[in-house]
């Protein structure tokens, strides 16, 4: 490969995890300030999504033939990958701390550790188990925090919505790879995001139509764009590209810089504070993503 096609696909999964740690803001200010409920958020943001994906189609025909096998498989990816993913991210994240939120995304990695070890039979050594525990101890040090403000008012009921919500992604993560692998991503997307919106209509149509988008500020709207252009279409298609290019290992291990950077946009935009406890929570929980996923020769 290429100097710059290296060095654009790095640029690519930097400006991914870059998007997806302003995501947490953005969000947490829309729904805190009470320009729209988190289902309604949910509709907006996977709808342009979908329709993005559609537009892209049409400058750029990517034509891939599903096999009617397959649907089944796709399906279930539109229902964890986007349905309870997206519906559960954005509701955990209205009742917690976005720097609780982007902490606790890094169990996924975990997770999928424990998930192939399970359904894969993969092996577990003594290094993936300090690692598993030292994970899910740093998890529930944070979900323990009982400290509550305006911008968070049920932060424990929130922090276990958004690990459903890993848990949901991590199934996600392990149905898609070999649909990835068999078609092109762009189409695999185009078609999640469509059967998501349609899985999601039902839970998010009522809140919808209660949005006075009308009442939007220029700064509300700006989040708006930001969130589905940014934070989830650009994200997804650069995500992708880092994938394809780097492979899967390189692009997962992008995932530690996304908390930090989430941090510092909540503590400057949200004026969230970060203490001795979520400190400790976050390094037991990288520390354990890091050691769990560390390759150690026979171990």
């Amino acid at each position: 490969m290429a100097a710059s096609e290296k060095s654009k696909a790095h640029l690519a999964l930097l400006a991914t995890n870059l998007f997806f740690a302003i995501n947490f803001t953005t969000v947490k200010y829309l729904l805190s300030e009470g320009y729209i409920k988190s289902f309604s958020l949910n509709l907006v943001r996977v709808g342009v999504c979908a329709i993005l994906l559609w537009v892209l189609y049409f400058f750029k025909p990517l034509k891939s033939k599903i096999e009617k096998k397959d649907y089944g498989r796709l399906f279930l990816c539109a229902l964890t990958g986007i349905a309870i993913n997206q519906l559960l991210f954005v509701k955990g994240l209205s009742l917690t701390y976005s720097i609780h939120a982007s902490l606790l995304m890094l169990v996924t990695p975990i997770l999928i550790t424990i998930m192939a070890a399970f359904f894969l039979k993969e092996k577990l050594g003594w290094p993936k188990i300090i690692g598993l525990v030292l994970g899910v101890t740093g998890a529930i040090v944070l979900v323990v925090d009982r400290t509550v403000s305006s911008s968070a008012s049920n932060p424990v009921l929130g922090d276990i919505l958004i690990i459903v919500n890993a848990i949901s992604y991590t199934t996600y993560f392990i149905l898609v790879k070999p649909l990835m692998l068999k078609y092109n991503p762009i189409v695999v997307m185009r078609m999640l995001f469509s059967m998501g919106f349609f899985l999601i209509l039902p839970f998010c149509f009522v809140q919808f139509t209660e949005t006075d988008f009308s009442a939007f500020s220029n700064i509300a709207w700006m989040n708006i764009l930001i969130i589905c252009v940014l934070g989830t279409f650009l994200a997804y298609i650069f995500n992708v590209y880092g994938i394809k290019h780097l492979g899967a290992s390189i692009a997962g291990s992008y995932i530690y810089i996304q908390p930090i950077l989430a941090a510092i946009i909540a503590i400057i935009f949200l004026k969230e504070s970060m203490d001795l406890q979520k400190i400790i929570a976050g390094l037991m929980i990288a520390a354990g993503v890091y050691i769990s996923n560390k390759k150690w020769g026979n171990a």
